[in-house]
């Protein structure tokens, strides 16, 4: 029978990533978000629902069908204002899991974020330590929605997988994250304030995190419980990023070290990958600086559909 799947903050860059591949799969794709989505991004087949996740009254009447699985990548993005940002990631995380709770559900999926692992040395492994210090209002919403959920998992046997991303890039990003805000700074060669770049980070691109979101869900073992770091598992300076982005676009005029680091920065953060390996075999294929070339080709291209 045709999967059923809906995706929360299918309207999303990850979203309609994950939409397109579901739909090349012949599933049914409902997308939940408090937004509709941008030109650039809508997708004939897939069914766009609108409503606010932190509001559960509105989801009940929005939610009218089962589902085989649901991946919950919905949230406020601009992590600046703390109150939001913990009422849209972990009451609308709360929300949306609780309509599931009595259903045949075979599998739930929680975007969660390598910062709900803390300040451990990398490559850090998965860390489920619940009182641990967190220094931002988004990793404590995606931390106390793991929790919720790992609860959830112990009480009703919840079918629950929580995911820890690192940086994820590439085609359709919207330029509020280093690489597209570098790429299309380089595009319109423009002069663009950066920090000291030395901080080292893990950048996946984007087909390879389709691939293991769509490995758990097709996977027979439901994974109940479990929680995955996805990432490439090579961390790369900053710095290095911006400069290689330069010489691939041919311009652009990065200004190093007028940025400066947040209170919550980590030197060198990415991930250990055994787990992914050895619970759905994954491992990331694409190597950064090819992945880096498919996106800027794609930026060229759509320039103009993206504000900076």
């Amino acid at each position: 029978m045709t999967k059923k799947i809906l995706i929360t903050g299918g309207t999303g860059f990850i979203g309609y990533h994950l939409a397109k591949k579901c739909l090349k799969l012949n599933w049914k794709v409902t997308s939940l978000s408090s937004n509709r989505p941008k030109k650039i991004r809508k997708l004939k087949k897939v069914k766009y629902l609108i409503a606010d996740i932190s509001s559960k009254k509105k989801l009940k009447n929005k939610i009218k069908i089962n589902f085989d699985y649901v991946v919950n990548l919905a949230g406020y993005v601009d992590h600046s204002r703390k109150l939001k940002t913990i009422k849209s990631h972990y009451n609308g995380c709360k929300n949306i899991s609780s309509l599931f709770i009595n259903s045949k559900i075979k599998k739930f999926i929680q975007i969660g974020s390598s910062i709900e692992n803390g300040k451990i040395n990398s490559p850090q492994i998965e860390n489920n330590t619940p009182n641990r210090k967190i220094f931002s209002a988004y990793g404590e919403a995606k931390l106390l929605s793991s929790n919720f959920l790992l609860d959830l998992n112990k009480k009703y046997n919840f079918p629950v997988t929580i995911l820890r991303l690192y940086l994820i890039y590439g085609p359709y990003q919207d330029p509020n994250r280093v690489i597209p805000i570098t790429i299309l700074n380089s595009i319109f060669n423009k002069k663009f304030d950066c920090s000291d770049g030395r901080q080292s980070r893990d950048f996946l691109y984007i087909d390879d995190l389709v691939d293991g979101i769509i490995k758990i869900l097709i996977k027979e073992d439901n994974l109940s419980g479990e929680i995955i770091n996805l990432g490439s598992g090579k961390p790369t300076k900053i710095k290095k990023i911006i400069k290689n982005v330069v010489n691939l676009v041919g311009s652009g005029k990065p200004i190093f070290g007028k940025v400066r680091f947040r209170k919550d920065e980590i030197n060198k953060l990415y991930p250990n990958l055994n787990k992914a390996k050895k619970l759905i075999n994954w491992a990331p294929k694409t190597d950064l600086n090819l992945g880096l070339k498919k996106t800027i080709s794609f930026y060229k291209k759509n320039k103009y559909f993206f504000k900076i």
